[in-house]
């Protein structure tokens, strides 16, 4: 009974922080603008309207998994979630997950990456499809693997729209750069940079004499335009692919920006994302969202943590510097809105994979902030190291099987003193949401 209780104040409270739950999805205020896109839980769970209502439990926060009978993830990644403790009705995270194909864009430029021409999705989810890519198409364009979370707050809205289309607008923007990412002979292209101010000024200093002796438009004349020098700076493909994927996120956030005017798009969410493509890795964050690289070799050198979320409160209001949305957030009792201090841009760091050789067991772990609350850097890489070796290394469903015994742990057992996890400590109440990706696939398609 207390149980039950605690778990009715928590779902108020709840209520109150992300606008109510009548209109948690939808915009605040009771908006009677239709949604952009219907809540639910990932595509790739494949879960019925019913079993999407049976997840929703936040007393009994039962684990969501894979159903690797039926269905497969690039590269067998494994995922596991569960539902808050009551903080809000719905599970505000969401989660995507594709194999995409990049192909130039057939002239001009499509400025509505939702209706997507020139690229070619390959849907990776259902009965294992796209696991593999045609090889005849791959001179046409690159192929791309995509993971993202994301961790909405007051309100799925944001991030439901984020999960469904941030990965077009990276395909948009890497169109851009296509012709030169896939051919190895196109030399990277060439930034002129400013010239000194010394040199500017020196070159436009000239001697009476020499201005006597020229006349209009003559080498020494007044009227001659200035001898100008630059600074070439050559911009590597690496850098290329970065700058395209902050493109995408500031495209996302002017999308959301616009169609809340017509949609009803709630709150705003932390987004990390992660994009393989020709042997390198990209982990972009923006959040306090976190990607955490677990391998077995201690003698690499090279960092364990990629895009490591950071927490900051901004205006006592959120908790966070980085994200998409909130273009309606203001401060607590004003008319002060938060956005203008608030960034879209995510962090980006770049993994190369064909630096190193990885075995089954080296895994990159995505999480929303319901794993890292709880549990240290070392602690998850520690139970995923331990648990990795105990299972069968021809099972494809061991990675969904580490997920979830992440998942479980950071959630604990629920006790009369709340949810409990190791040591007594309180387990998180928030909602979780997990990848575990095996990297020795990465190597294997390179």
């Amino acid at each position: 009974m207390l149980t039950r209780v605690k778990s009715a104040v928590a779902n108020f409270m709840g209520g109150i922080m992300a606008g109510g739950s009548g209109s948690e999805h939808g915009g605040g205020g009771g908006s009677d603008l239709p949604l952009r896109f219907p809540y639910g839980r990932p595509e790739f769970l494949g879960l019925s309207a019913d079993e999407v209502e049976c997840s929703a439990d936040h007393i009994a926060r039962p684990i969501l998994i894979l159903n690797t009978e039926t269905k497969r993830l690039p590269w067998t990644t494994g995922y596991a979630e569960v539902i808050n403790a009551g903080k809000s009705t719905h599970n505000e995270d969401q989660a995507s997950c594709e194999v995409l194909f990049v192909k130039k864009k057939a002239g001009g430029t499509n400025s509505t990456p939702n209706k997507n021409t020139s690229t070619k999705r390959r849907s990776s989810l259902p009965n294992g499809e796209g696991l593999q890519l045609k090889e005849n198409s791959e001179n046409d364009g690159i192929s791309l693997y995509y993971w993202s979370l994301f961790d909405g707050h007051a309100g799925s809205g944001a991030a439901v729209v984020a999960s469904k289309l941030l990965h077009r607008h990276i395909v948009e923007q890497l169109q851009e750069i296509v012709e030169i990412l896939k051919n190895s002979a196109v030399l990277p292209p060439t930034c002129l940079g400013e010239e000194p101010e010394s040199m500017v000024a020196n070159s436009r200093t000239l001697t009476r004499a020499a201005s006597l002796r020229g006349g209009v438009g003559a080498p020494g004349s007044p009227n001659t335009p200035p001898t100008r020098f630059f600074t070439e700076k050559k911009i590597q493909h690496e850098s290329l692919v970065t700058g395209a994927i902050e493109s995408a996120f500031k495209e996302m956030d002017l999308q959301i920006e616009r169609e809340r005017t017509v949609y009803s798009i709630s709150g705003g969410c932390t987004a990390l994302v992660v994009v393989y493509m020709l042997g390198k890795l990209y982990v972009a964050n923006a959040g306090d969202s976190r990607a955490y690289k677990s391998i077995e070799e201690d003698d690499l050198k090279f960092p364990l943590i990629y895009g490591e979320g950071k927490k900051a409160r901004v205006m006592a209001t959120i908790g966070v510097t980085r994200g998409l949305g909130d273009h309606d957030l203001k401060v607590h009792d004003s008319n002060i809105y938060i956005k203008p201090f608030l960034s879209s841009s995510p962090e980006v760091r770049v993994y190369n994979l064909l630096q190193y050789e990885h075995g089954p067991e080296d895994v990159l772990i995505l999480a929303t902030d319901g794993l890292w609350d709880v549990l240290l850097n070392e602690e998850v890489a520690e139970a995923v190291t331990n648990f990795l070796p105990n299972c069968d290394p021809d099972d494809p469903h061991r990675y969904t099987l580490a997920a979830q015994d992440l998942v479980m742990r950071a959630r604990g057992v629920l006790k009369d003193r709340g949810w409990r996890i190791s040591n007594d400590r309180l387990g998180s109440g928030d909602d979780i949401s997990v990848y575990v990706i095996p990297l020795i696939h990465g190597n294997n398609l390179s």
